[in-house]
């Protein structure tokens, strides 16, 4: 079985915060009203995906497919030091400053126009962390006069965004027993909600609420059925509701305490229907031999009541998973005309190879089709979205073989995802989604494993393989009313950060060979591209200042695919680490 590297071995614990020079513009708070408007401002960017249902779309149009030739590089920020490995943040802008967090759980704060240091935090991270995927942080919160992020040994942390002090750290799960927060929290309505990672090892996953400004914590949903949720009153908490049901309903025996669901990748906010959106992880162990059933709510998209943690509906992609496909891939919001009628959906990727579209009122699904080239380990879906399993498709049983393996299967997808984390974009003006995508495939099979508190939880061994000899990542543009791929990018290494589009009908995204790249939206053309030193695992941004438009990228090659490409690290084995923060920005001159 493939270990989890112990990461934690490498995290030295030093220097909290550290003052280089004062902010010169004045710090404005963030209210709820501003990030509800963030998709709106060009000025700022004061939500991870650049509003709050995560279109990444930007209204601006100075930068466009005439101009986007002379877009350049004005500063670079190095992360600095040894602590380099994967860079997967998004930046925020606010009142002239970037706030952009790093690998090993810290955080700057930058001047926007210079690209100087203001402010620096480093976490103090135990040994013994147990990120399963790098050490990787993917964003941050600011709301107030406040900024938030989390950290690899499971803690919220609140720093003034003028000064870098901190205001107040929360511990929100216990890292010795695999708990991390990678993702970027989100604030609805002054609350702090994250969620945790750790499915790969038998955790419980669950959805956290805090106070923006004390701290304090509001309230917890645990998101396998059976646990119970709870609200804290005055301190002390209150039930509240058991998840989905009875335990056992969809679990065998007890297996429900261990098991998994992490919803390792946060959500976004729909306020047509006051819900957060957000998705859970693989079930625990992924020996779905072991746990015959659905497996509520792992492998699923939920909709959350941000107001008290109940489960409003569930949509699950994968039941009974067996083969990490997970459900976390980000769930957008967006509105499309249909026989003369406004259908309220909501649009996802899902690792398992199939692009979902719901109704986000009510959940229900309203069609799904693949987006990758091949799948195996399904047919097709049914009318309401289930999976028609293909019965060949599943790793087999241990117990019904000699030896301590099942029988390996060759899986399409691997499990590392046709689409993984990396957040696709969405175009108000084309309707396309821009999906980053990747064809591998995977060897798996299942092996006995027992619970361990702190111990990989997998049951499970596999190898991934490119399918194709000339490419791995793909970036397409789909249509998500026909299922159509309107353009295709093909790129030879995996792609692994994340996409945004304007209205200058533009597309960017990076690559691991170091470039940032500009695309047009409607042809896929390639129109721009700059190399960063290093891969590209981030996702860009794009704003107005002083009259001139802006694009920021971090770069840092890491993350999960160098860790665990199989036969994929024979194309990636000679790109570089980094640590940078650039900034670009299409001179006045040129703006038409």
């Amino acid at each position: 079985m493939i270990q989890p590297i112990p990461f934690g071995k490498l995290a030295r614990p030093f220097a909290l915060t550290t003052l280089a020079v004062a902010i010169s513009t004045q710090v404005q708070a963030v209210t709820f009203d501003d990030m509800l408007n963030d998709h709106l401002a060009t000025d700022q960017v004061v939500t991870n995906g650049m509003g709050l249902h995560g279109q990444r779309y930007s209204p601006l149009t100075t930068l466009n497919t005439d101009n986007v030739h002379q877009l350049r590089p004005v500063w670079a920020f190095s992360f600095g030091g040894e602590k380099q490995r994967g860079q997967e943040s998004q930046p925020l802008v606010k009142d002239g400053v970037m706030y952009i967090t790093g690998s090993y759980s810290r955080m700057w704060a930058v001047d926007a126009h210079t690209g100087e240091e203001i402010w620096q935090y480093e976490a103090r991270l135990p040994d013994g962390i147990m990120p399963c995927c790098d050490v990787v942080n993917r964003g941050a919160a600011i709301y107030g006069d406040k900024v938030y992020f989390g950290t690899l040994d499971a803690r919220l942390v609140a720093l003034d965004r003028e000064t870098g002090n901190v205001q107040w750290i929360k511990r929100v799960a216990d890292y010795q027993a695999g708990h991390a927060i990678s993702a970027a929290p989100i604030v609805i309505d002054g609350k702090i909600i994250t969620g945790v990672a750790g499915g790969e090892f038998g955790v419980v996953g669950t959805v956290y609420a805090f106070d923006a400004e004390t701290g304090d914590e509001l309230w917890t949903r645990p998101v396998i059925e059976g646990h119970m949720g709870y609200v804290f009153e005055n301190g002390e908490a209150v039930e509240n509701g058991i998840t989905g049901g009875e335990a056992g309903q969809t679990w065998p025996g007890d297996m429900w305490q261990q098991g998994g669901g992490a919803p390792w990748l946060g959500g976004f906010y729909d306020a047509d229907t006051h819900s957060l959106l957000i998705g859970t992880g693989n079930p625990g162990p992924w020996n779905s031999h072991l746990r015959p059933g659905d497996n509520l709510y792992t492998s699923s998209r939920l909709a959350i009541d941000p107001d008290d943690g109940t489960i409003k509906w569930h949509f699950q992609a994968t039941p009974n998973d067996g083969w990490d496909y997970d459900g976390v891939n980000e769930v957008i919001s967006f509105d499309y005309e249909e026989n003369g009628s406004l259908v309220k959906a909501a649009a996802t990727a899902d690792r398992n190879g199939f692009f979902y579209v719901l109704n986000r009122e009510s959940g229900e699904f309203i069609r799904g089709f693949p987006f990758a080239d091949k799948i195996s380990w399904a047919e097709g879906l049914d009318e309401n979205g289930r999976p028609i399993y293909n019965p060949a498709g599943r790793p087999g049983n241990p117990a019904d073989a000699e030896g301590e393996r099942g029988e390996a299967v060759e899986a399409y997808p691997a499990f590392l995802g046709a689409k993984n984390w990396n957040p696709m974009a969405y175009s108000q003006d084309t309707g396309l989604f821009y999906i980053p995508s990747n064809e591998w495939m995977m060897d798996i099979w299942n092996e006995p494993v027992s619970y361990r508190k702190g111990a990989a939880y997998l049951g499970a061994g596999f190898t991934i393989r490119p399918i194709n000899d000339d490419f791995i990542g793909v970036l397409r543009a789909v249509d998500p009313r026909t299922g159509e791929e309107v353009w295709r990018y093909e790129n030879r290494a995996p792609l692994w950060g994340g996409v945004m589009t304007t209205a200058g009908n533009l597309v960017f995204t990076g690559t691991p060979e170091g470039y940032l790249k500009a695309f047009d939206a409607t042809t896929g053309e390639e129109l721009w591209g700059f190399n960063t030193g290093s891969g590209v695992v981030g996702t860009p941004i794009t704003w107005e200042m002083d009259g001139e438009q802006y694009v920021s990228v971090a770069s840092g090659w890491g993350g999960a695919v160098p860790l665990w490409g199989g036969e994929v690290a024979e194309v990636i084995k000679n790109f570089n680490q980094g640590g940078m923060l650039w900034t670009f920005k299409l001179p006045r001159e040129y703006a038409q």
